[in-house]
This record gives structure tokens, sequence and C-alpha cells, in this order.
């Protein structure tokens, strides 16, 4: 009596300490709920938000490069006073004159970059007014217009370069941040039937314990008349203080796998979580060849593969640039003048030109050129071998997933029926027992058939919707509603 005494009094001071402090809101949610919730405010759907944004503004970064720029520089004021060196023609000899000069300079500008070769084209316009102190004179110096083409020859494009990686990394950014999100529903899933595992192992413990009780009262009665042996009333008994036990760890457990889902959702501790299991699932079956084709299509990997395809053949064309001649081509034209009046500064501009090649050819550099070039195309031809193995790998991968996945509603359907079978067993059992046909052996085995077939439903709606997720994730597809995942992406950088 005093260990049942002792067993209930620790329930009882378990039960209240687990009780909060402050009444809470209760939330009974679906699956369904649960990955909406997730969606909209779960710190990872943050988090692959702000993962997406940051490509976005390096794909508009990169987009702005092919835009023209205007600008506007200057000094306002520039002003100096020292000893100049100046050559005095008369004398034919260096002098040192003093200067006290006030000067003011703006220079407006237009450039544009051309990524079909590589160059840049600008004009600009520049009015500056210098103030001599030394002899009290002014003047303005214009230059109404000029004109500027910087053209490099056989070096390597950066622009063309990137007009094929960037667009790619682009996309397959958008394509990751769906993906990211079929990732939190299946986290979401995770949380979801880990939750509700725990809550079927709450309820099987507090089943047990009832039928451990009524079953050791009974047990000890047949005890009193001699019907059993000692050794039976002491397993009754070892099953009740087990059951007690159980009910203290599937609280325990149950408490533990709330937080952790309402941590993942953004709920504060005022929210206490009750899931509804789902009872069906689709009627669902995905082919090969569909989803290998909506792989091709959407999935950021591969994008991904033809992205590091592209920066090798960048890493070649570069390597192969600078091994040999390079020149950089500048010519200008432009308008220039000076007067004491601003007006005046205008009129009559004289005419400049300017053309300049310059150029470089490594002579002896003792093969780094040559060796760069070389471990360029190797590790070209090694990226692409890696993404041919990579891209086998992958589509292998994919097509185990869809065989999973279509194995799953039948796996859900035979454990929901060997639930229901090992339930009843168990109550037939039952009652065998309680009439003195089978031993205590017998009903213990029951008894445990029916939690683990319990179990194995909830795991095998597990595993069903976190297949089915993955799909989605792999695809970018809806295989439910029969259209391609898609969001605003515009709003997600608002």
């Amino acid at each position: 009596m005093k260990s049942f005494k002792a067993l209930s009094l620790t329930v009882l001071f378990s039960a209240l300490f687990i009780q909060p402090a402050k009444p809470q809101e209760i939330m009974r949610l679906t699956l369904d709920e649960v990955i909406k919730l997730a969606s909209d405010q779960s710190p990872n759907a943050y988090m692959a938000k702000h993962r997406f944004r940051a490509s976005y503004w390096q794909y508009r970064t990169f987009v702005a490069e092919y835009r023209p720029t205007l600008s506007l520089t200057g000094n306002l004021p520039d002003y100096s006073t020292a000893y100049s060196r100046v050559w005095n023609s008369t004398a034919q000899q260096w002098e040192y004159a003093s200067t006290n000069v006030l000067q003011t300079s703006g220079n407006l500008s237009l450039a544009q970059n051309i990524g079909l070769t590589g160059g840049s084209i600008s004009l600009f316009s520049d009015l500056t007014y210098e103030k001599n102190f030394e002899n009290d004179a002014e003047k303005y110096i214009t230059s109404p217009l000029n004109i500027r083409l910087t053209q490099p020859i056989f070096r390597y494009n950066e622009l063309k370069w990137q007009k094929k990686i960037e667009p790619l990394k682009y996309e397959q950014a958008r394509k990751t941040y769906l993906s990211d999100v079929e990732n939190v529903h299946m986290m979401a899933v995770q949380y979801f039937f880990n939750l509700a595992l725990a809550q079927i192992n709450r309820e099987i413990a507090e089943t047990n314990m009832q039928n451990a009780d009524t079953l050791y009262q009974i047990a000890k009665g047949r005890y009193n008349l001699g019907t059993i042996a000692e050794d039976e009333l002491l397993q009754m008994e070892l099953s009740y203080l087990n059951a007690g036990t159980d009910i203290n760890s599937s609280e325990m457990n149950l408490r533990d796998r709330e937080l952790k889902l309402r941590s993942f959702l953004g709920f504060n501790q005022s929210v206490r979580l009750e899931l509804i299991i789902p009872s069906e699932i689709p009627d669902l079956e995905v082919e090969v060849s569909e989803v290998l084709k909506l792989a091709e299509q959407n999935n950021p990997q591969l994008i991904d593969f033809e992205s590091q395809l592209v920066e090798a053949q960048s890493s070649v064309a570069q390597a192969k640039a600078e091994k040999g001649l390079n020149a950089n081509l500048t010519a200008s034209y432009g308008l220039r003048d000076q007067d004491p009046l601003l007006d005046m500064a205008y009129n009559q501009p004289n005419q400049q030109q300017t053309i300049r090649l310059g150029f470089s050819l490594p002579i002896l550099d003792w093969g780094q050129g040559r060796g760069r070039y070389k471990m360029a195309k190797s590790k070209e031809e090694l990226t692409r071998m890696q993404v041919e193995q990579d891209r086998i790998d992958f589509e292998q991968s994919l097509l185990l997933d869809v065989q999973q996945f279509n194995m799953q509603d039948d796996q859900v359907r035979i454990a929901a029926k060997s639930d229901t079978v090992a339930a009843k067993m168990f109550e037939v059992t039952k009652q065998r027992f309680l009439i003195g046909k089978i031993d205590v052996l017998e009903l213990n085995n029951a008894d445990t058939k029916k939690d683990q077939n319990k179990r194995s439903y909830i795991q095998a709606l597990n595993n069903y919707w976190t297949y089915f997720y993955n799909m989605r994730a792999l695809t970018l597809f809806d295989f439910i509603n029969r259209k391609p995942l898609e969001t605003d992406y515009e709003k997600l950088v608002e």
C-alpha cells in the first residue's frame, strides 16, 4: 500500500508541477493550419525571404551596370597658396612664383557600359571658376561637351560573362526561395507529427494506467481466491507501476515537443497547442516521367549545375585573355575655352581630340599565364565531370523518392488497418484474461502490439506528408491542384 500511495503522490505532484501558473490560450490546429502558420511567421520562413532579398538586390546591381549613370562631381572650394615651379621662357630657366588661387569646379557626366564589347562611352561637361589673388584676376574655364570611348582589345569581357551568369543566379534564387518554403513545410510536418506522437503516447499512457489499475485490482482478488499464482500478481503490479512512470515521462515529452513546435511557429509561452491528427490523405500517385520533366524545368539544383559550368568557362576565358596581348583604346573629342566672362567662355570653344592605344604583352613570365590557363581548363573539365555525376545522382535519387512516395498511401492504409485490428485484438484478449482463459503474458503482448500499431500509424502519416512536400520541393509543383508553385516576388522585397 505504501508503494501505491507514493505512486499516487508522485502523479499528483507531477500534475501540479506541469500546470501553468497563468491562464493559457489553447489553439487546436490541423496539419494544414500548422503548415500555413509556418509559411507566414516561422523564423525559417523569414530567413528564406531575406536570403532571396539579398539575391534580388545583387541582380538589380548587375542590371544597373547596363544602364546609363548620371553623376555630378566637383570641388567647392579648392583653395591653395604655395610657391610653384614655373618655366620662364624669356630667361630660359625655372623660377618659383607665389600662387594664391581659389578654384570652384563642377562636372556633369553621363556614362554607359557596352556589354557586347566590354567598353564604355561617356559624355561630360565641366565648368571651372578660378580666382588668382596674386594679380586679382579671374577666369572661367569651360568644356561644354566631351565624349570619350574606352574599349579594351583582346581582353576578358567581364560584362559579357556577367550577362550569362547573373540571370542564372537570379533564376536559381527565385527557385531556391520556393524550395526553401517547401523545406519549411517539411519541417512543419516533422514538428507536427512529433507533437502528435507525443499526444498519442500521452493518451496511451493514460489508457494503460486505467487498464493496469483495473487489472491489478482484479488480480489481487484472484490471488486471494487462489486462482492465480504470486508471480502473475507481481507481474500485474509491475505493469501498474510502469504505467505510472510512463505517464510522467510521456507528459514531459509532450511538453518538450509542444515547446519546439511553438518556438518554430513563433508563438510565446501563453499559447498551448493541441493537434488534430489528419484522418485522410489525398488519392495521389505521380508519374516518374512527369516528375523528371518538372524537376528539369524548376529544380534550383539543376540551375546551379548550369551556373557552375558557365562560371568555369568564364574563368577559362579570363585566363586565356590574360596570357596574351592586352590592349586598351581610348579616344575622346571635346570642346574647351576660357574667358574672364562666363558667357564669353562658351562663345568660341576650341576643339580637342585624343587617341591613345595602350598595350601589354608578356614576354618572359616563366609560364605563369600558360599555367593559369591550363589550371582553368582543368578546373572546367573537372566541373563538367562533377556536374554530370551530380546530375546522374540527382536523377537516381529523384526516382527513388518517387517510388517511395507512391508506396506511402498503401503504407498509411495498412497502418490504419493494423491499428484497428491491434486495438480490437487487445480488447478481446483483455476479456479472455478477465474470465481466466489466458495468462498475463499474452495480455501484455497484445497490449504492446496495440501501442506499437497506434504509433506506427502516426509514423506512416508522417512519412506520407514528408515525402509529399519533398516532391513539391524537388519539382516546385502542386500535384493536388495541378499547377506550378508561385509567389509574388515583388512583394517579398517591399
